[in-house]
């Protein structure tokens, strides 16, 4: 990180961190870092986060979800990671990012001494059963192609620097287990 990063840190009193969340849909991903976000925010940390349904109608709004598109998300969410990380903020992104290519292009688009990746564990089923948009129910009737998990692949992260198992816990455990980990990565003096 450059001279000038490190100053906008020491004023800010953080260390920058892109917290990567990847799992299946459904997964947690997005209440997890919710929960993050507010955590570290309640602590005085400066932070960010981005969510694939909420960047979709936005920034990536002209993207559907053929492999090129999918490609082209992330490599737009981690252009926009790395860009807030220069300016010492937190970022917590929560995207399925169904395969190491894709955890690996957004790694080393943000650069490896500012990523964290995190992979929200559940079973297929527990996922299904926590998706009250139907999405999984959809993608099995045929009504919706390329669907990860269903139609199209997820490979589980071999390299994740943090696992969360978020089935079979409470939501916040799953936080409280994610920002022990995190707090250590992140803090000046706090």
């Amino acid at each position: 990180m450059a001279e000038n990063n490190r100053t906008i840190e020491e004023r800010l009193g953080q260390r920058a961190r892109v917290i990567w969340l990847s799992g299946l849909p459904c997964s947690g991903k997005t209440t997890i870092g919710l929960g993050l976000e507010q955590e570290l925010i309640h602590r005085g940390f400066h932070v960010r986060m981005l969510d694939g349904d909420v960047t979709r109608k936005g920034i990536c709004s002209d993207l559907g979800f053929t492999e090129n598109d999918r490609n082209e998300n992330i490599r737009r969410i981690a252009e926009i990671s790395k860009l807030f990380a220069e300016s010492g903020i937190i970022t917590i992104n929560a995207f399925i990012t169904p395969t190491e290519k894709l955890r690996s292009m957004a790694m080393e688009i943000i650069g490896r001494e500012l990523f964290t990746g995190v992979y929200v564990n559940a079973p297929l089923a527990v996922c299904e059963e926590r998706d009250v948009k139907g999405m999984y129910k959809k993608a099995r009737n045929g009504e919706i192609r390329d669907f990860t998990g269903v139609s199209a692949p997820f490979e589980i992260p071999l390299n994740a620097d943090i696992e969360i198992i978020s089935s079979g816990i409470n939501p916040n455990q799953s936080v409280k287990e994610l920002l022990d980990s995190i707090l250590p990565l992140i803090s000046i003096n706090k």
